[in-house]
């Protein structure tokens, strides 16, 4: 089971790189594109299947969730995907909005990587 657990991280990392990437892809002029918009969704969607299987202990050894980290992380990806739904099919969306989605994407790795 170790090895569809760790195909979920891999697609959640991708989620991720798909926002960030798609950020800087756009820096120069900024728009949303459709890989934020499905990153911002995979991400949702691998998160909470990672949780899910973290609380049934389907890989044993690991340590304890962190609750607030995990709740902190989810309400950051939830803003992400709003913003990101919300402006999809505008082709002026706000430059705003899409730095924002990016830089929530990197708040959201920071959460994952720093907070201990």
């Amino acid at each position: 089971m170790s090895i569809v657990y760790e195909s979920v991280v891999v697609l959640h990392l991708l989620g991720m790189a798909a926002i960030v990437g798609s950020w800087f892809m756009v820096l120069r002029a900024p728009r949303l594109v459709p890989g934020m918009v499905h990153g911002a969704l995979l991400q949702i969607l691998t998160g909470i299947v990672l949780v899910g299987m973290r609380e049934a202990d389907v890989v044993p050894g690991e340590d304890a969730l962190d609750h607030a980290k995990i709740g902190v992380k989810l309400g950051i990806a939830l803003v992400i995907a709003v913003l990101a739904w919300v402006n999809r099919k505008r082709d002026d969306a706000p430059s705003g909005v899409v730095h924002a989605v990016g830089g929530l994407a990197v708040l959201n790795v920071m959460v994952a990587a720093l907070w201990s």
